[in-house]
């Protein structure tokens, strides 16, 4: 059975920084990689992704400050998030999409981050 589990969620100052990790246990083809976040009262809301190929895409609050890698080949994303903000507060959550025609999508429990100001 395919899950995903992310790690590295803390509290933090404003201006730190935290690195996010994201694994899948459990056999899985990949074909894209992606983190978003949800904070208190909001709906999810789209942060990064990157494919196989290393083509990146960020949202407009994070471009700039998020860098987000992969390991395709061990099914491990990556988030570095640097200059964080009160704002960037949120539960974040990695997603992975299953290669073939399904495209099934899969989901981590989420990882708390806190920014304090």
């Amino acid at each position: 059975q395919v899950q995903l589990v992310e790690s590295g969620g803390d509290s933090v100052q404003t201006g730190g920084s935290l690195k996010l990790s994201c694994a899948a246990t459990g056999f899985l083809s990949v074909r894209i990689m992606r983190w978003y976040r949800q904070k208190p009262g909001k709906e999810r809301e789209f942060v990064a992704s990157i494919d196989r190929l290393g083509n990146t895409i960020y949202g407009e609050s994070v471009e700039g400050r998020f860098t987000v890698s992969a390991t395709y080949v061990r099914n491990v994303v990556r988030l570095q998030m640097d200059r964080l903000q009160p704002d960037d507060t949120a539960t974040y959550y990695c997603n992975m999409d299953e290669t073939g025609m399904s495209g099934r999508p899969y989901w981590g429990p989420g990882t708390r981050v806190t920014v304090s100001s």
